[in-house]
């Protein structure tokens, strides 16, 4: 007789999604194990898209790096520079008036709304809903006007500067931003009504990807997330920082914990989001002009430092800003991205449901992944992979 030989078949298939994938907008491999159609384990991996944003940023000078921080993300570039210069403001101890404080809520309010239609109208688009995708960009176009309208640009804004913001807005300008945002809410309403009646919708997104209350907190997952799953954290809520403290405005939380309530989450949210907009638009004080001089702004920032949070569209942002007091550049920037926290910490959320759920989760999480990119190293030799101290990376080693 022969020697039979023993092969051992892996239960699980490896079924890579990513990096280049139809589901995805950006690249990231999550490498899915799956026993059939169920998935028993999903790896993260990042890396396709760092730039070296904080190098960058610590090589150019304060006033410059207003414009680098708004390049980390074109969806949330008014809240990356908001959180960035807040941060030097800090240090320099500046006040600015209340009426820019206003303009600044106004303009992240707006980008906060057309984010949050874009993902959704995203996730309509992955369940093979092109009509409502189509028809809810569409919508959103409309947003991207009122921002226009403000900040003079649609989509990379660069509208917050040190001591304020770059343009002030007119009466003509506020009736004109003031009828989109009317025009929109009754949209917002439709697409919610959608969401909550629609067959197709309910049947992909009810009961996928569960999250409970205790999962969130344990893995540091924030934004719309950690608010679907009953978790009340907003950091526009608890900093009150700009003009939020005197904005009256809901936390939108959510007890179900899935799919269909992160989305759902986001469409109280753009309706929070008109009704501050509406509000400011009614209210913006006329304390003092919110376009400061240039021309007189410290050149050399003194020795400090400062942390500040900002509530992003995906979750709570912080940026870590440190001067020595001599060099015209920042010693540190350290950045924080909310994808960072709900991409990396979410492999747990796909494990028991299916492989056609998987691009259902991962929208769920709105990622935006030239976020969070980080440096790791891999030692092909040894196969092994660990992360570089900073100065050693500084020196090219």
């Amino acid at each position: 007789m022969g020697i039979s030989k023993i092969i051992e078949v892996p239960l699980a298939l490896e079924l890579p999604v990513g990096p280049q994938h139809p589901a995805l907008h950006e690249p990231v491999l999550l490498k899915a194990y799956a026993d059939g159609e169920e998935i028993v384990k999903v790896e993260i991996n990042t890396g396709y898209n760092h730039r070296g944003i904080e190098k960058l940023c610590e090589k150019n000078s304060f006033y410059r790096d207003i414009f680098i921080v708004a390049r980390v993300c074109g969806i949330c570039n008014l809240v990356h520079a908001d959180c960035y210069v807040r941060a030097v403001e800090n240090i320099l101890g500046m006040e600015i008036s209340n009426r820019a404080k206003y303009l600044r809520v106004l303009a992240m309010e707006l980008e906060r709304l057309h984010s949050h239609m874009l993902i959704n109208a995203v996730m309509a688009e992955n369940i093979g809903f092109e009509n409502l995708f189509m028809n809810i960009m569409l919508d959103r176009e409309k947003i991207m006007k009122a921002k226009e309208i403000l900040t003079g640009n649609r989509v990379l804004s660069d509208y917050v500067m040190v001591g304020g913001v770059r343009r002030d807005i007119d009466d003509v300008k506020k009736e004109k931003i003031k009828d989109i945002v009317l025009k929109t809410e009754e949209r917002i309403k439709y697409y919610k009504n959608v969401f909550e009646e629609d067959t197709t919708i309910l049947k992909r997104l009810v009961d996928v990807g569960k999250v409970s209350a205790s999962d969130v907190v344990k893995h540091s997952l924030v934004g719309p997330v950690a608010r679907a799953s009953g978790v009340k954290i907003d950091s526009r809520s608890s900093d009150k920082y700009d003009a939020y403290g005197e904005i009256p405005f809901n936390v939108i939380t959510r007890s179900e914990g899935d799919s269909w309530a992160r989305m759902m989450v986001r469409w109280d949210e753009a309706s929070e989001s008109i009704k501050i907009a509406l509000h400011i638009l009614d209210h913006l004080p006329s304390d003092a002009n919110p376009v400061p001089d240039e021309k007189k702004l410290p050149r050399k920032i003194p020795a400090g430092e400062a942390y500040t949070r900002v509530e992003a569209q995906r979750g709570e942002l912080t940026y870590y800003v440190m001067s020595d007091g001599k060099l015209p550049n920042p010693y540190r920037v350290k950045i924080r991205t909310p994808s960072f926290n709900n991409i990396i910490s979410s492999g747990f959320m796909y494990v028991g449901y299916t492989i056609a759920d998987l691009p259902v989760i991962l929208t769920s999480l709105d990622p935006c992944i030239s976020c969070m990119e980080r440096v790791t190293i891999v030692d092909i030799d040894k196969n092994v992979s660990y992360r570089l101290p900073f100065k050693e990376l500084a020196k090219g080693v």
